[in-house]
This record gives C-alpha cells, sequence and structure tokens, in this order.
C-alpha cells in the first residue's frame, strides 16, 4: 500500500500576471525544445515544497511567488513560497478540507516548520535520524527531512543520466539508505532511534576510555603504583599529623605560663606606651593639617586686602582725571554755554564725593575687618606652631620608651622562651607537611576514584550498547522475513523491467541488497556504463518504476504513489526503440491503478505514438512555461544546466501586472 501523492495545480504568480496549470490526470507530459521553461516549472515545484532549487533567471526575475495544491495522505494543502530571497524563509500554508489558514511555516530552522507539517501528512516522524552503520560511528546521523524523501520522487534533469538519489555522494548514503527501508517497511522510528543511540555510546565510550588512559598516565607519573600504597601513604600521613597535633598541645601548655609578673607590668607598660605613642602621632597629624588650612585662609585674606588697595588706588587715580570729552558720546566738555558748579562732577554735574585719603580709609569697614582677621590668623598659626613642636617631642619621647620596653622583654623571655619556641616550630613544620601529604595522597584517592568510576561507567555504556545492539539485531530479525520478501520482489520486478526495456548490454540485473542500487551484470551500474549515457538513464527508468509497482502491491509499504522525471530521452535520442521501451513503461506504470499514481514527466520530443494517448501540455518559444513573460529567443535563453548552484537568486519587479493563464 502506497503513500497518496499528488500535485494537483501549480500557480506561478509573475510580474506580468498568473500561470495556473493543473495536473489531473495519472500521467502527464510537458513537451517542447530545450529552453522553453520545463525544467523551470519542476524546479519551481521543489522549491514551493520547501527544497533548494535551481531557478532560471526567468524565475528569479520575474516569478514572485509559487503556489501548490497538493494531496498528501489524508490531507490537501496549499503551499505559496516566495521567490524574493529575504521572504522565502516563510511559506504560506492553507488547509484545502477546512479553507482554513494555517500559521506561515517556516522553510529553515523555526517553528511551525514545513518540514513538520508535510512529514507528518505523509505519517512520518520529523525527529528521526539515519546513522551511520559502521559500527564505529559516534554521529547520532543526519535528520531525515522531507527533501530527502522527495529525492526518491523527483529525478532532475542534472541527475537522470548520472546518479541515483545523490547515491554517489558518501554523506548522504546513510540518509538514502534509510529512507528506502522506510518506505518499504524495512525500518521504523524505534529501529533508527536504537541505532541513533549505538553510535551516541560509542562517541560515550570513546571520550570516557580516553578520560581514564589520561588519569591512569597521570596516576603512573606520581610515583604511586596502585590504589593499596597510596591508602597506606595517606594512613602514614594521618598519623603523623595526628602525632604533630599532641605534640602542640603540650608545648602550647608549657609556653602559657612562662610570663612573671614583672614581665606582665612590662607588657602593660609596653601597651600604654604604644597607646599613647599612636595619640602623639594622630596629634602631630591633625595640628599639622590645621596648620595648612590657617595657611591658605591667611592667604586668601591677603589676596582680599590687595584687591581694595588696588580699588582704593585705582579711583584715585580716575579721581585725578579731568574729562575734556564725555567718554560716551565724546562732546566736548569744555564749553562757553556750560556752567559746572563748584564742587560737582565735570561730566554728571552731580556733587563730588571725593573725600581726603585719611578720611576714605577710615571708613572703609571692609579694610578694618580683614585686617584683624589676618592679625588673628597669625596668631592661630604661632599657637599651632609651639603646639606641633610640644606634639612631636612628645611623640620622639614615646617612640624611646616604646623600644625601650621591647628590649627589656625581649631580654627576659629570649632565655625562658626561645627553646620551646623552636620545638613548637618543628611540631608545627611536622604537622604542616603531615597535611600536604594527606592532601596529596587524597587528591591521587580521588584521582583512583575517578578512575574507578570511569572504568565501571565504560563497563556500563558497553553493556547498554550490547543491550541496544542486541535490541537492533532482534529488531532487524523481526523484519528478515519481510526484507527477504521485498528484496525478492524488488529483484523480480526490476530484472523483468529492464528485460522488456531491451537495455542495451545487459544480461541480468537485480537490486543490491546493501545498497539497494541497481546492479547490472552483477556490478554497479555506474561501473558498468559511464555516467552521461542511455543506459543509466533507461536503469533509472527502470529502478524508479520497480520501486513503485512492487510499492503498489505491498500492503506494508507506504511509498508514496508518485514520480516526476526530467527529460528521460536525454541521452537515449538516438535509439528510438529504447525510447519508446521507456515510455511504454512510464504509461503501464500509471495505467496501473487508475487515481492513484501520478507520474509528470518533462521531455523534448516524445515517441510519435504516445502522443496522443495522454494529457501533453506543448510549450514553445511563443508560448512558454512562464507564458506572462515573453521569450528571448533559442539564441539567448541560458538553461538551467548552465547556472551554478551557488549563483544567488535575483529578484526584479515590474510595476506593471497582467493576468495570464496557461490551463491543461
Amino acid at each position: 500500500m502506497t503513500t497518496r501523492f499528488r500535485i494537483e495545480a501549480v500557480l506561478l504568480n509573475t510580474t506580468e500576471g498568473d500561470v495556473l496549470y493543473d495536473f489531473p490526470s495519472d500521467l502527464t507530459v510537458l513537451a517542447g525544445k530545450t529552453g522553453v521553461g520545463k525544467t523551470t516549472l519542476l524546479e519551481l515545484i521543489k522549491f514551493g515544497f520547501g527544497g533548494n532549487a535551481v531557478l532560471a533567471d526567468v524565475a528569479r526575475e520575474h516569478v514572485n511567488y509559487v503556489t501548490l495544491n497538493v494531496a498528501l495522505g489524508e490531507s490537501r494543502l496549499q503551499i505559496s513560497r516566495s521567490i524574493d530571497p529575504v521572504k522565502r524563509n516563510l511559506a504560506r500554508v492553507t488547509d484545502l478540507k477546512t479553507l482554513e489558514r494555517l500559521p506561515d511555516h517556516r522553510v529553515a530552522n523555526g517553528h511551525p516548520s514545513l518540514n513538520t507539517l508535510l512529514m507528518a501528512a505523509l505519517g512520518l516522524p520529523d525527529d528521526m535520524r539515519a546513522p551511520a552503520r559502521t559500527g564505529s560511528s559516534s554521529r547520532p546521523g543526519s535528520r531525515i527531512s522531507f527533501s530527502d524523501i522527495f529525492s526518491f520522487l523527483y529525478i532532475p534533469q542534472s541527475a537522470i543520466n548520472r546518479d541515483i538519489a545523490h547515491s554517489q555522494e558518501s554523506y548522504r548514503e546513510p540518509t538514502r539508505k534509510t529512507v528506502f527501508e522506510l518506505l518499504f517497511g524495512l525500518t521504523d522510528a524505534e529501529i533508527q532511534a536504537l541505532r541513533s543511540r549505538f553510535n551516541a555510546l560509542n562517541g560515550q565510550i570513546n571520550d570516557a576510555e580516553k578520560e581514564y588512559i589520561a588519569i591512569v598516565s597521570f596516576l603512573r607519573t606520581s610515583n604511586t603504583t596502585g590504589r593499596e600504597e597510596a591508602e597506606l601513604l595517606l594512613s602514614d600521613a594521618v598519623a603523623n599529623q595526628a602525632a604533630a597535633e599532641a605534640e602542640l598541645v603540650v608545648l602550647r601548655e608549657e609556653i602559657d605560663p612562662v610570663a612573671d609578673r614583672e614581665t606582665q607590668a612590662l607588657r602593660d607598660l609596653l601597651t600604654e606606651a604604644e597607646r599613647s605613642l599612636a595619640d602623639a602621632r594622630g596629634m602631630v597629624t591633625e595640628l599639622g593639617r590645621q596648620q595648612v588650612e590657617y595657611t591658605n585662609e591667611r592667604h586668601r585674606v591677603q589676596t582680599d586686602l590687595a584687591r581694595l588697595h588696588r580699588m582704593r588706588e585705582a579711583g584715585e587715580r580716575l579721581a585725578n582725571i579731568e574729562f575734556a570729552v564725555c567718554p560716551r558720546c565724546m562732546q566736548s566738555l569744555i564749553s562757553l554755554f556750560r556752567e559746572i558748579p563748584e564742587g560737582c562732577c565735570r561730566v554728571c554735574l552731580q556733587p563730588d564725593p571725593v573725600l581726603p585719603e585719611d578720611a576714605i580709609y577710615s571708613e572703609q569697614y571692609e579694610f578694618s575687618q580683614l585686617a584683624d582677621q589676618l592679625q588673628e590668623m597669625d596668631d592661630q598659626l604661632y599657637a599651632i606652631a609651639q603646639q606641633l613642636t610640644v606634639a612631636m617631642q612628645a611623640a620622639t619621647d614615646r617612640e624611646q620608651l616604646v623600644q625601650g620596653l621591647t628590649a627589656k622583654i625581649d631580654t627576659r623571655t629570649s632565655e625562658r622562651v626561645t627553646p620551646r619556641l623552636q620545638a613548637y616550630s618543628d611540631a608545627v613544620a611536622r604537622f604542616s607537611a603531615a597535611r600536604v601529604q594527606q592532601e596529596q595522597f587524597e587528591l591521587i584517592l580521588r584521582q583512583w576514584d575517578r578512575a574507578d568510576d570511569l572504568g565501571a561507567r565504560v563497563r556500563g555504556l558497553r553493556a547498554e550498547r550490547e543491550a541496544v545492539r542486541a535490541s537492533i539485531e532482534k529488531s532487524l530479525n523481526e523484519l528478515s522475513q519481510r526484507r527477504r520478501e521485498v528484496l525478492d520482489n524488488l529483484n523480480e520486478e526490476f530484472h523483468d523491467t529492464v528485460m522488456t526495456l531491451g537495455i542495451p548490454g545487459v544480461q541480468s540485473a537485480a537490486i543490491s541488497p546493501t545498497t539497494y542500487l541497481p546492479l547490472l551484470d552483477d556490478q554497479s551500474y555506474t561501473t558498468f556504463s559511464p555516467p552521461g549515457g542511455g543506459i543509466v538513464t533507461a536503469t533509472q527508468v527502470a529502478y524508479w518504476t520497480s520501486l513503485l509497482a512492487v510499492a503498489l502491491r505491498d500492503p506494508q509499504s507506504i511509498y508514496p504513489a508518485f514520480l516526476m522525471l526530467d527529460t528521460p530521452r536525454l541521452a537515449v535520442n538516438t535509439s528510438e526503440e529504447l525510447a519508446a521501451a521507456l515510455y511504454r513503461r512510464l504509461v503501464q506504470q500509471a495505467g496501473t491503478e487508475p487515481g492513484r499514481v501520478q507520474l509528470i514527466i518533462a521531455d523534448n520530443e516524445l515517441p510519435a505514438e504516445y502522443r496522443r494517448n495522454y494529457p501533453e501540455i506543448v510549450f514553445t518559444y511563443d508560448s512558454p512555461t512562464i507564458s506572462t513573460v515573453r521569450h528571448p529567443g533559442p539564441t539567448r535563453v541560458r538553461t538551467i544546466g548552465d547556472i551554478p548552484d551557488s549563483e544567488p537568486d535575483r529578484n526584479s519587479r515590474s510595476n506593471t501586472r497582467r493576468l495570464g493563464r496557461a490551463r491543461l
């Protein structure tokens, strides 16, 4: 039983209008010469499904977005994706059954994911991985995506005569084989999860073993041969530490009553002398600070007095000036018609307030205040200087007293305390050495514990890996009968198809049980015929139609009943008989069960006997695939095969729009 997979319609919104293609038939052929846009339409379909398509210039420059109406499993969806590089990461999705607009889905990373939606529609989980099966791999494997499924459904022009589902790209081999097994029911999500877990355990075991080796190497260079020796040395260190600690207690009790009354009195006097010395030094510091502050303030007062003296002197100098002209308007002040009263100012004619010098100075209150402040500050500075001298002398005297008392105490205690202090110092050294050794051996034992833990962890991981291996083998054994049946059916179907097609030079054909790829005369199809030839193309058609035929008869298969081929006659143009056989096989495949299978084929030219037997869309240079945009002609077109995969998309837009539709 296959999974329903049909493309019902494709809408291209262009700068000049809309182009719509319906696909109601089981087999639809897109026919036309090279460059009319057949491959462009197929790549746009792949792009609409969220794939990394190779877009032609006309698509990048004139198509705004592509919309697909598809039926996947029990779902019917409308998916719209913009060509614009900025907007293409979001796809607009509508449920065609309920006509409900779903949230925009992200094509790349993000939630909700278009990949999750499409995989769920096909009844597949989106978190399944495809790990390598070498037995030594430590990678959980790549996540299987809808693009991996679609590589079994769409055979592009660039690969139809060269490669089958990216089989020549070794890094994709685990994914391709897993998808094959998944579609034919030869594996499931549980088996793949076990395989991923098996590889992850390989990585964890490798890391744990590396750390274990590093720790053991360290321990071998730390002068310890094993845990037992480290434990014995640790016991000795603990005993040495306890003995040194007991000796310290005894010495401490012997040293405590050594001091007599006179020594104690000297110590009390020393304490008092040190306290008074500190007070004297504090007094010296404080008096010095006050002296600096008074000196600064005296300087400020002297500055103010000097300013007043300068102002008085300036006034006296200006008072003696007799203005001849007005300092404002420059008019003459000496006029025959101007009378200046006695004792008045010649300029403003106001009474002149100028007084004798002694009277002016005596009336200025500020002068007397500043002079008094200056005298008071001089007195304060003199007093501070006297106190500072006394305080410095007191500090000197107390320093000498402290030195004398210290010398007396040292003389009285040296003969009685020093021997015990030496013994005490030796005991402290032994205690410290024992403590350092104890810490060292504790570290070594912790390393041994770590090594033992790692060893136990490695053993546990290996046991878990063996359990996982057993579970995988059990699951595969349960599927072994089905595996043989599926491969036998595929071998028989593929052999009959190859013989029916009459592929030149082929005597026998089969499907490899390990790679699931075609074998021609017991050798790989790539070695039987070099890539680029008609044999590879015919083998592709035989291979994919055989897979589809077996899946249609198998009730446990979930293989999507869909196939999209691009230019199967690309490399067999010279062999009309082989081309006719290929199309005979495709027509037979489409007609097996009406309504269940959908085939979309793009080709340059079809065999004459099949041109009227099925729906056909013919494209020309006058009526290309994107019919709203004028074709530049065969000499100016650049085909998709000439566009490198890494070329950036360009998106130019026109202000004019014209609605156009091309229908089947």
